[in-house]
């Protein structure tokens, strides 16, 4: 099949859409990509990339083609309507040249903003092919919660586009099933949906700890690793609380990533007097994660008390699972009981960093054949329940229907 994806996030940025490109790129189809010139996470271009720059390169076989916008420097709001904007706007250009080759299909990585469906459709509407599109950010619900959209003139522009562009999709594949009311809730017929879970990288999987990988303060033995975007969403007010709490106790914070929230952090940990146990070690290559997850002696999951994410399952969940360590979550919803049904670590309700101080003393004084289970317990539940292999497989079989249907 000729398959055109269609994202605002792709290499060398670390997003699951590229481990999806590249094994369907093995598995001999002709996979083409439309997708932004590079910024996430830091909000700049990325070093070789510009307006001008790399506006069409080839990564292992595949075809991208970057369509130009205004980075998202440090994500205010206003920056980032306007990276979204311009992504939707300057997409138009690089499609006139993907118009001239044979798709069979179009895949959506709907990640924010679900404005990434309209270059989608202008496609479709020329070359008449199907639409399929995989939704992982709900909106508008995703940019209510994290404060960005206030006004209910443009929330109700916004419910038109979203309305819009999942009218045009031909099959909605969904990474929640929590997803499933707000999409219908919005004229889409059931029939039309699919849960499609997110699942880990191959090389996400249980390794062996490197000696002294880690430097920890003397005294602050039990390591708390978080690894992910710095944002709203994500609590850091209730985890520093929780780590505020416990900054006696023999417990070490290591943070990996970055985000529009970083400076707040670096502030609070300073406002706290958390600099002998709290870490910033800043990003990584996604190929050193395992073994940044192998040194930890749990991995901590937090989103923000709100509707939306008590539906989602964040990404991050699937790549902790698959490494088999112990998950300390503050959490509503669907995550919290995907960890809890898989016996994979404790969990406490979202904004509760009293509950979440409580469960992380618990937990550093579990025995190390307790910890031990519930590695294991994780590791298990992500291949009955996120197999890579499965999914992509049941992916290909969902694309090679539409095809066959739209001929």
């Amino acid at each position: 099949m000729n398959i055109l994806i269609v994202t605002p996030h792709f290499f060398p940025e670390n997003f699951r859409i590229n481990d999806f490109a590249e094994e369907f790129q093995k598995r001999g189809h002709n996979i083409s990509v439309l997708s932004a010139i590079p910024d996430y996470p830091e909000g700049k271009y990325y070093e070789g990339y510009g307006i001008f720059k790399k506006c069409k390169e080839i990564y292992n076989g595949i075809k991208i083609y970057r369509a130009p916008l205004i980075p998202r420097g440090s994500g205010s709001n206003v920056r980032l309507a306007l990276n979204y904007f311009t992504f939707v706007l300057g997409s138009f250009f690089p499609s006139l040249f993907i118009l001239k080759n044979k798709i069979d299909i179009i895949f959506v990585f709907g990640v924010s903003p679900i404005t990434i469906g309209f270059p989608a459709i202008f496609i479709k509407k020329i070359k008449k092919i199907p639409i399929c599109f995989w939704v992982l950010d709900l909106w508008p619900e995703s940019v209510v919660s994290a404060g960005n959209l206030k006004s209910p003139i443009l929330l109700k522009i916004l419910n038109y586009f979203v309305k819009y562009i999942y009218k045009h999709s031909d099959k909605i594949l969904v990474s929640s099933n929590g997803f499933i009311k707000s999409i219908t809730e919005k004229g889409v017929s059931k029939n039309k949906i699919e849960f499609f879970p997110q699942w880990a990288e191959p090389i996400f999987k249980p390794v062996k700890p490197v000696k002294n990988f880690l430097k920890t303060t003397p005294g602050k033995n039990f390591k708390i690793m978080f690894a992910g975007n710095f944002g709203e969403a994500q609590d850091f007010p209730s985890i520093l609380e929780a780590a505020n709490n416990l900054k006696n106790e023999n417990i070490n914070w290591i943070f990996l990533g970055s985000g529009r929230k970083l400076e707040w952090v670096k502030l609070k940990i300073k406002e706290y007097g958390l600099e002998n146990c709290v870490q910033l070690l800043g990003n990584h290559p996604i190929e050193k994660m395992p073994t940044f997850y192998a040194s930890a002696d749990a991995l901590l999951l937090s989103l923000k008390n709100e509707n939306i994410f008590s539906i989602t399952i964040p990404a991050k969940l699937q790549s902790y699972l698959a490494c088999g360590k112990p998950i300390l979550a503050m959490i509503n919803g669907e995550s919290g009981k995907i960890i809890a049904d898989a016996n994979a670590g404790l969990v406490c309700p979202a904004g509760c960093p009293i509950n979440l101080s409580e469960n992380i003393l618990k937990m550093t004084l579990m025995k190390d054949v307790e910890l031990k289970n519930l590695g294991e317990n994780a590791r298990k539940y992500y291949e009955k329940n996120f197999e890579r292999s499965y999914l992509l497989d049941k992916a290909e079989n969902i694309f090679r229907l539409m095809k066959f249907t739209d001929e």
